[in-house]
């Protein structure tokens, strides 16, 4: 439902507009009315509007004035004028303050259904527009239900990113509810809007542009809540911090527009991923170098020996490494970007068997996601990070066991399971990351299979099964084009279908045919 606001003078032109809007069947409310331009301005200081009707003849503020004011206030507020003077100065100066339409009195039902039925067609146009301004900042599912009204989308908003402080005890839940009510408890104010953010547990707040916000650190701990007029990064910690949330913030340094949200939010996404530390401080981009090159070789270097002892089935001297090396990734200046890399590498190498496959009710095996995210939610869920490397202990020794018990896909069925999942798609393309996704574990996983039972990489191995097929097919049909069976096999190219044939049979198609006549 759209809201309007009629301004018109006369009560009984008023009365009649409000009785044709009504009798048009749109979605269209007059939720207020005027007598005169400034008692229209005031009503739309204090109301969401999406439409304004207006006279061109009103005291104290004419509707060409009223039309300039409000757009200042509002730009998305579209205006139609109504008039009975069909004077083309009126219109010239109406399009130029970008008015939808002109409309002459006496207005009948038929003109006024047709002018805001083209008007709320903009209307939807612009809010589907605007909508996809939010995309990427707005988590998707949560965007598509919400209702984008005046008050968030007008004007320039203050825009602060806030996310829980890792290793952090809450008392109260970490989402929307609990940082709205913190928020309004503490700037004793509904003006600003909570949003769930592309990445888990991050918000957005935004705010209506009007309070000064000065840029501050993100060590975000002041020394006192007087100053509740600012709303910065430092209040909305301490607001936060007052209600038993633990949060670390950014501000952005300068009011933004819907259009420009995605980059502000972009840029302040970046700074908190990149800067995070174990201790819940955001480093100095400087140190973040310091630390990223002195260390980033040192745990690679162990990644790769953790990887080896995965591939071995080593579980002790795997937890042993981990347990010993866990400090590079857990002291306070570590950043909580690379801790969260080892994570998913851990989950992405020891997951190879994957979470036990939920059995839908078609019978079809399917892999338990929602279950593997919830594990590894909890584990970042730790109070402290002593905690955390003993959750991480015991979930990677809970991992291996699961590689090693029988049955499990981590060896000689998985690959029997690859290999025919391949031949019985010769005649398509399929990559590893298909492949991986087929089976539910990572295309890294695929690969070391695929290697410790050929000797070859995925591709090759794939290639080479396609090739036999291609040889079988020139064999059983002697007729049959070297160009259909590379179409056939999903080659396309003629010319590239022979330089791999030959590299796999040590001739060309040709000369192999030639061979069997």
């Amino acid at each position: 439902m759209y809201n309007a606001i009629i301004a018109e003078d006369s009560k009984p032109i008023l009365r009649n507009l409000q009785m044709l809007i009504r009798s048009a069947g749109l979605p269209v409310q007059v939720t207020a009315t005027a007598s005169n331009g400034l008692e229209a301005l005031e009503q739309l200081k204090s109301r969401p509007v999406d439409i304004l009707l207006t006279d061109i003849r009103m005291p104290k503020l004419d509707g060409l004035g009223l039309i300039e004011q409000a757009k200042k206030l509002n730009p998305r507020l579209q205006t139609v004028l109504i008039s009975g003077y069909s004077d083309f100065e009126y219109a010239r100066r109406a399009l130029n303050l970008q008015a939808f339409d002109y409309l002459l009195k006496p207005v009948d039902q038929g003109q006024l259904a047709d002018v805001l039925g083209r008007l709320l067609e903009q209307l939807r146009e612009q809010q589907e527009n605007e909508r996809r301004l939010l995309e990427g900042v707005v988590e998707a599912d949560y965007l598509a239900k919400m209702t984008l009204d005046t008050e968030l989308l007008a004007g320039e908003k203050r825009l602060v990113l806030v996310r829980q402080r890792p290793f952090a005890a809450e008392a109260k839940a970490w989402d929307i509810e609990s940082i709205d009510a913190a928020l309004k408890d503490f700037f004793k104010t509904e003006a600003f809007r909570v949003l769930p953010s592309q990445q888990a547990g991050q918000f957005v707040i935004l705010k209506d542009e009007g309070v000064f916000i000065e840029s501050a650190t993100a060590e975000i701990i002041t020394e006192s809540s007087a100053e509740r007029l600012r709303f910065d990064e430092v209040a909305v910690v301490e607001a936060l911090k007052n209600a038993g949330l633990s949060a670390i913030a950014l501000a952005a340094a300068e009011p933004v527009e819907l259009r420009a949200l995605s980059a502000a939010y972009g840029k302040l996404e970046r700074t908190v991923r990149d800067r995070l530390t174990v201790s819940g401080c955001l480093a100095s981009s400087l140190a973040g170098e310091q630390e990223v090159g002195a260390g980033e070789a040192t745990k690679l270097a162990i990644q790769v020996q953790l990887a080896e002892l995965i591939v071995q089935r080593q579980k002790e001297r795997f937890l042993l490494l981990l347990r010993q090396s866990l400090s590079y990734w857990l002291h306070d200046s570590a950043r909580m970007m690379s801790l969260e890399r080892l994570v998913s590498f851990l989950a992405d190498e020891l997951g190879a068997g994957g979470q036990d496959p939920v059995i839908e009710a078609s019978g079809e095996k399917v892999p338990d996601v929602a279950n593997s995210e919830h594990e590894l939610r909890a584990l970042f869920a730790a109070a402290s990070p002593e905690a955390f490397a003993e959750s991480l202990y015991a979930w990677c020794a809970a991992k291996f066991d699961r590689l090693q018990e029988p049955g499990k896909r981590g060896g000689e069925e998985l690959f029997e399971q690859i290999d025919r999942y391949l031949r019985q798609n010769l005649y398509v393309q399929i990559s590893i990351a298909e492949a991986a996704q087929q089976f539910h574990v990572s295309p890294s996983y695929i690969s070391r299979i695929i290697k410790r039972y050929t000797g070859s990489t995925f591709v090759h191995h794939y290639m080479e099964l396609k090739i036999d097929e291609a040889r079988r097919l020139l064999a059983s049909e002697p007729d049959m084009k070297v160009k259909h069976v590379s179409d056939a096999l999903g080659f396309g190219d003629p010319h590239y279908f022979s330089k791999v044939f030959k590299e796999y049979a040590g001739c060309s198609p040709t000369e192999y045919k030639d061979k069997l006549a």
